[in-house]
């Protein structure tokens, strides 16, 4: 039986709008000084989201057993009642009913390019959320995008208790300093991130890709439609992405291949196993438009996996 994951993350309501178009035909390069655009968005959709949610929920369809840290405010009780009734743990998760919840409005062009703004709300103050956990009782933690509190907090927390976790600074990173962002990657046991998110990273640190990678036991950056790569045991190993269908919706994407990964790992799977069925669960979410609206169905994402690596998906 998995062990309990502890998610710090955000619990959020995403606005997703699609621009029929391509932003790189209406942002011109010089003059991104004194930008005035609109776009036209004939497609909308209020979706269910927040990084720690939509990883909890791919965990929990993977049969994990995901437990939230985070806090909504005084319009996320249905939010949270749908997480329960999908039988996530929302002990940890805290009600503030001077804020709203952390709200994402993201638009969407027809290469897959996002602008996101993003209203925190309630996530500001998730430092409120307890990381505390009995003894034995949770295999791996990750801190996702949060309160900037929350995420240090959490991570000083894990790391006091002897929980692994991942560092996945995501969009969340540009709060960080260069100090504080080495201080996270040394208490952490593995950093995921995207290649946008590993340039800044190493920007920040002044550390490169492979210095971080020896600092930690695993270092994985995703590369979306080229797959992703795993530094582990001071080797760089590539990891095929998976075929698709259709790519319809990349909103959640990375959080879906957290939540395979975590689970690999809290079945005592090897780094590169699980960071494969990343790779797959990404594939899953991206052929449906939302976060949460996929059905993570083990026989296919294990038919997949065998496809796509020639290799059974462990038990």
């Amino acid at each position: 039986m998995n062990k309990r994951v502890l998610i710090s993350g955000s619990v959020a309501y995403d606005t997703i709008m699609v621009f029929d178009g391509y932003f790189k035909d209406h942002i011109l390069p010089d003059q991104t000084h004194m930008i005035n655009v609109a776009f036209l968005a004939p497609q909308l959709k209020r979706e269910f989201g927040g990084c720690a949610a939509n990883i909890a929920y791919n965990l929990q369809g993977l049969g994990g057993a995901p437990s939230i840290l985070a806090a909504v405010g005084r319009d996320g009780g249905d939010y949270v009642a749908r997480l329960q009734g999908l039988g996530i743990d929302c002990s940890r998760i805290v009600r503030l009913d001077d804020h709203y919840t952390a709200q994402a409005f993201i638009t969407t062009d027809l290469a897959d390019n996002q602008i996101t703004a993003f209203h925190p709300g309630a996530m500001s103050h998730a430092e409120q959320s307890s990381a505390r956990a009995e003894q034995g009782s949770v295999g791996w933690a990750i801190v996702s995008p949060n309160g900037k509190q929350a995420m240090t907090g959490h991570a000083q927390q894990f790391a006091a208790q002897g929980i692994p976790f991942i560092f996945d600074p995501g969009q969340g990173l540009p709060m960080f300093d260069g100090a504080e962002l080495r201080a996270l990657i040394d208490s952490a046991r593995a950093v995921v991130v995207n290649d946008y998110e590993a340039h800044m990273l190493s920007e920040r640190t002044g550390w490169t890709e492979e210095a971080i990678a020896t600092r930690v036991e695993a270092l994985i950056v995703t590369r979306g439609a080229e797959g992703s790569v795993l530094h582990h045991d001071r080797s760089r190993q590539s990891i095929a992405p998976v075929a698709i269908d259709r790519a319809v919706d990349p909103t959640g994407c990375g959080d879906a291949y957290r939540a395979g990964l975590l689970f690999g790992l809290s079945s005592g799977w090897d780094w590169l196993t699980s960071a494969r069925l990343g790779s797959v669960m990404g594939a899953t979410k991206i052929e449906h438009a939302g976060a949460q609206n996929h059905s993570v169905d083990r026989s296919r994402i294990a038919a997949r996996f065998e496809q796509t690596y020639g290799l059974r998906l462990p038990v």
